[in-house]
């Protein structure tokens, strides 16, 4: 083991710290993409629920979450935690002593975790856009930061069953991402689709975001964050190997976002014959969400590669669920979903740590726990106090209905 000397100590907290703060800073990134994403009568609402929903992840890890996540060794089993209150003291001097002893200040693990939960709960917010009741949504954010994300979080990075059988997930290409997203998918399954969406006759009507720039402007935010995401997962820096490997990491995470992009961009001009922003934005964070389970061991092109084929499969999969009449505003199924589930699965090609086997069954259980655990919390929350707005409610956009104010109101609403 490493030397921990208080200063090595110091650095690698305000790493963490720092990292976790670029975390944080793509819930702006999340909030800014989905209000230019959803027409311009919703903004409001789609605003109140990123900012709510950070607020109310953070205290419940506090409150509950993280314990469930990092029980240490107070377990049922492999598979559940016990449920235990609040965050405990920590004590500087014993934080430094013994061979266990961690590298950094426990609180600073807290927040960097904290910020990730609220990452996978913003994924759900755009899936469910444009007629979702507030509180509704609000109420199931609670229970899942406090107990759906936890529990499957444990499963790898808390020590239970999928750290022990091998799972690789380095900083989370299922652990948040495919966790956030079958949690969309159940939601979006049990509301509908949008008044209009779709035609009777399978045709698929667009309903153009109302502010293209603020996507953008969202997305290039999320870009940066992600460099913490991913390069705070090495979780230290004050050594030479650990700085080399954080240094590989932030070039991996910026290769695999510019490939996702190249490669969207170049997959609409051959089927639609010109370009597409919302495609382009859309395989930037598929190439980010793609090259999140393993950063680290690829070489740059290969980062590249791999962040390519997610934005090569997030174009096809987003326009395979319209054909279903699977309405998702964003693509937030198809990026955190569908392109984490490749991420995962690309993971041994590169990590020789990795196996197929063990990636299979960690997909298989993070979306069976999420998807059940969901899809029960939506269809109680149904039952009880809805999950959607009236129609006339819809039409009249929910920033009136749910929150009492228009995000433009010197414009027309459309």
């Amino acid at each position: 083991m490493e030397q921990i000397t208080e200063l090595s100590y110091a650095i690698d907290t305000f790493y963490f710290l720092v990292a976790g703060a670029l975390v944080m800073w793509m819930a702006a990134g999340f909030a800014m993409l989905e209000a230019g994403m959803v027409r311009a009568k919703n903004t409001a609402e789609i605003l109140t629920k990123n900012i709510s929903l950070f607020a109310i992840a953070c205290v419940m890890y506090m409150l509950v979450g993280y314990n469930v996540m990092y029980p240490g060794d107070d377990i049922v089993n492999a598979f559940l935690p016990k449920l235990n209150f609040l965050l405990g003291s920590e004590n500087a001097a014993d934080a430094m002593a013994g061979d266990d002893a961690p590298y950094y200040a426990a609180r600073s693990d807290f927040f960097f975790q904290v910020v990730f939960v609220a990452t996978a709960m913003s994924i759900v917010s755009g899936a469910v856009a444009e007629r979702m009741k507030l509180w509704s949504f609000l109420l199931f954010a609670t229970v899942f930061t406090a107990f759906i994300y936890p529990v499957q979080g444990y499963w790898k990075w808390g020590g239970g069953y999928l750290q022990q059988i091998g799972f690789q997930d380095f900083a989370g290409s299922g652990v948040v991402h495919l966790c956030g997203a079958v949690a969309a998918f159940a939601g979006v399954l049990l509301l509908g689709a949008r008044k209009g969406k779709y035609g009777a006759n399978g045709s698929v009507n667009p309903m153009p975001g109302a502010n293209m720039p603020l996507a953008t402007l969202g997305t290039f935010v999320l870009w940066l964050g992600w460099f913490g995401f991913n390069g705070g997962s090495q979780l230290k820096l004050a050594s030479f190997d650990d700085a080399n490997a954080v240094a590989a990491i932030f070039v991996n995470t910026n290769m695999a976002a510019s490939g996702g992009v190249v490669a969207a961009l170049l997959t609409v001009r051959f089927i639609w014959g010109k370009a597409d922003l919302t495609m382009a934005l859309n395989g930037a964070l598929a190439g980010l969400v793609a090259i999140t389970a393993e950063p680290l061991t690829p070489t740059p092109l290969i980062a590249t590669f791999i962040g390519a084929a997610g934005g090569i499969l997030v174009t096809m999969s987003i326009t395979t669920l319209d054909k279903l009449k699977i309405d998702d505003p964003v693509g937030a199924i198809s990026v955190h979903g569908v392109v984490g589930i490749f991420g995962v699965m690309v993971v041994p090609l590169t990590n020789s740590d990795a196996n197929f086997g063990s990636q299979i069954i960690g997909v298989a259980l993070i979306f069976i726990w999420t998807f059940i655990a969901s899809i029960v919390l939506w269809g109680l929350i149904k039952l009880t106090l809805g999950i959607r707005v009236s129609e006339e409610e819809e039409y009249e956009g929910v920033d009136i209905s749910e929150c009492g104010i228009e995000a433009y109101p010197e414009f027309s609403r459309n």
